[in-house]
């Protein structure tokens, strides 16, 4: 994987988890945090960032453009 691209599946995935959190409604400032941490950490480990892909946390096709 590309350092780019694992970027772009970096910032979706953290997304996607502090997005979940069930915290963020009452700490929002909390789930940011979250955010750019999992970011920082999955951008920085590419094999551990792809494992998540295609399961229950980020479809594969999560970039690929809706029909």
């Amino acid at each position: 994987m590309i350092e780019s691209e694992n970027t772009h599946w970096a910032a979706a995935i953290a997304g996607r988890l502090s997005d979940e959190w069930w915290g963020k409604d009452e700490f929002p400032q909390d789930a940011l945090l979250l955010n750019e941490v999992l970011f920082e950490l999955l951008a920085k480990a590419p094999k551990l960032c792809q494992n998540l892909i295609g399961t229950g946390i980020i479809e594969e096709d999560y970039f690929e453009p809706l029909e």
